[in-house]
C-alpha cells in the first residue's frame, strides 16, 4: 500500500475519486481535530461479499491510510431482520444457522482482504455480540423508546415500502444500525459511520440516537452507490453477481469482469475500486486515450482490482488464462496443461457433459447436438438450433481451437486430458465439452 495521507486529506482524496454523496455538515472539522474511529457494516446475506461492497470497503482502506483507525461490523443480528433500503418486498428470513455461516465467512474474507492491503489490525466485531443477550423488554424499553414512529416512517427506506407493506421486523432494522453506532461509540469510541448512499436514513438514525440517548455527537459519511453504463445496479453480470470468494467465483472470471468494462466506465473504476494515485490513473488514462482498442485502462483496472481481492499469484494465473485463452495459446499448450490445472483454468467456463451414446454419432450435425447441451445450472450452449446453424454458417463456433463446419465427429477429435473437448462460441465465449 501507499505512504500514510495526512490526516485532513481523507476528504479531499474521496472527493477527487467521486467516492463521497453525503456527509454531515461537522464532519469535515471533526476529521482535522485529530485521529478519529469509523465503522462499515456489512451484513452476512451470503457466504462472501460481491463487487457491490467494494466501493464501502475501500473507503475503511482509505480512511486507514489518512491515520485514522477502521472497524468492519458484521452483522450478525441485524442480517437476521434484513435491511429494507433499496427493497421493493420484504426479504425472505434465513436460519440462524446459515446467519452464523455466513458471519465467520465474511470476516475471514475481511481478514484476508485487509491483510493484503496492508492494515491487518482492522477490528472486525459483531453486533449480535450485543444484541444477543438481550431481551425483547429491553431492546423495547432501550432502543425502541428512542426514536419516534413519525421519525422512523419519514426514513426514505420506509416510505417507499408503506403502500406495498413492510413488516415491523424490518421497519425496526434502523433501530438495529442505529443502536450499533451508540455501542461502538461507548466501546470503542466510534464517532464516524461510513457506507452507501442507500443507507443515509439508517445512518443518520444513529447519529439521532446518540444525541439522545447519551448526548454525543456522530457523523456520517456515504458514498455514491456504483452503476454501469446501462444504469443497471452495479455488481450484476449477465451471470449473477460478482462474489469476491475465489471459490464462487474464479480469479479467471473476475478479472474478466474488469477487462469488459466499458470506455466511459473505466475512469471512474480506476478512481472508486483501485488504490493508484491522480498521477498514476492520469497516465493509464493518457496511453489509453492514444489506441483504445487495447484496452489500457482496463487492464489497469483488472490487474489493480483482481491482485488486491485475490493476491498477486491468482493475478498471474488469470493473466496466463487471458494469455492462453485470447489468442496467445496454441492447442499444443492446452494439451499439455495436467488436467487440475486445467480445470482451474477453466473454472469460470461453462462445462457440458456429453453422454456416450451421442459421441459416435457419423457426421452430426453440431447445431442439432450442441443445441440441446445445458449445465447443470440449465444454461444451454445455445438458445435455439437456428441460433446455433446461423453461427456456425459465419465461422462462429471452433472446437480444439479449429472452425468447426458443423459435421465434426465428435469422438474421433483430440481430446484434453484423454476426455475434453475446448469450444468457443464467438471470440470471447469459451466452454468445455467432456466426453
Amino acid at each position: 500500500m501507499k505512504q500514510l495521507l495526512s490526516i485532513p486529506s481523507f476528504l479531499d482524496e474521496l472527493a477527487w475519486r467521486g467516492m463521497v454523496h453525503q456527509t454531515t455538515p461537522n464532519l469535515a472539522k471533526h476529521l482535522e481535530n485529530g485521529k478519529r474511529v469509523g465503522y462499515i457494516g456489512f451484513d452476512p446475506t451470503a457466504t462472501s461479499l460481491h463487487i457491490g461492497s467494494l466501493a464501502t470497503l475501500n473507503l475503511l482502506v482509505h480512511f486507514a491510510r489518512a491515520g485514522h483507525k477502521p472497524i468492519a461490523l458484521v452483522g450478525g443480528a441485524t442480517g437476521m431482520i434484513g435491511d429494507p433500503s433499496g427493497k421493493s418486498e420484504e426479504r425472505k428470513l434465513q436460519s440462524e444457522k446459515d446467519i452464523l455461516h455466513n458471519v465467520a465467512c465474511v470476516r475471514a474474507q475481511l481478514c484476508d482482504i485487509f491483510s493484503r492491503a496492508g492494515l491487518p489490525e482492522v477490528d472486525l466485531v459483531n453486533n449480535l455480540d450485543w444484541f444477543g443477550p438481550m431481551s425483547v423488554i429491553d431492546f423495547l424499553r432501550t432502543v425502541g423508546k428512542t426514536l419516534t414512529v413519525n421519525y422512523m416512517a419519514a426514513k426514505d427506506s420506509v416510505k417507499s415500502r408503506m403502500d406495498a407493506g413492510i413488516s415491523f421486523t424490518e421497519f425496526s432494522y434502523q433501530l438495529l444500525q442505529g443502536f450499533d453506532f451508540v455501542q461502538l461509540n461507548r466501546q470503542q469510541g466510534v464517532t464516524i459511520q461510513m457506507g452507501g448512499a442507500d443507507q443515509w436514513g439508517n445512518m443518520t438514525s444513529g447519529t439521532e440516537m446518540l444525541r439522545r440517548l447519551d448526548q454525543a455527537e456522530g457523523e456520517v459519511l456515504t458514498t455514491p452507490l456504483i452503476t454501469k453504463a446501462d444504469g443497471t445496479k452495479f455488481g450484476k453480470s449477465d451471470g449473477g453477481n460478482v462474489w469476491l470468494d475465489p471459490a464462487q467465483t474464479s480469479p479467471y472470471t473476475f478479472y474478466q469482469f474488469w477487462l469488459n468494462v466499458a470506455d466511459e466506465e473505466a475512469e471512474r473504476y480506476l478512481k472508486v475500486f483501485t488504490f493508484l494515485t491522480k498521477e498514476e490513473i492520469e497516465a493509464v488514462l493518457a496511453t489509453h486515450a492514444t489506441a483504445p482498442h487495447m484496452r489500457h485502462a482496463q487492464k489497469a483496472l483488472a490487474e489493480a482490482v483482481t491482485a488486491f481481492i485475490h493476491g498477486d499469484d491468482a493475478l498471474a494465473k488469470a493473466l496466463s488464462a487471458t494469455s492462453l485463452l485470447f489468442g496467445a495459446g496454441t492447442f499444443a499448450q492446452w494439451q499439455a496443461l495436467p488436467e487440475p490445472e486445467l480445470l482451474e483454468l477453466l473454472a469460470g467456463v461453462p462445462h457440458y457433459m456429453l453422454a456416450a451414446q451421442e459421441q459416435g454419432v457419423e457426421k452430426i450435425e453440431e447445431y442439432d447436438l450442441l443445441g440441446q447441451l445445458s449445465t447443470g445450472t440449465g444454461n444451454k450452449l445455445f438458445a435455439s438450433k437456428s441460433e446455433a446453424r446461423k453461427l456456425i454458417a459465419g465461422g462462429g463456433l471452433a472446437l480444439n481451437l479449429a472452425k468447426a463446419d458443423g459435421y465434426e465427429v465428435l469422438n474421433t477429435l483430440p481430446r484434453l486430458c484423454g476426455k475434453y473437448i475446448l469450444g468457443q462460441k464467438g471470440k470471447k465465449n469459451f466452454f468445455l465439452l467432456e466426453l
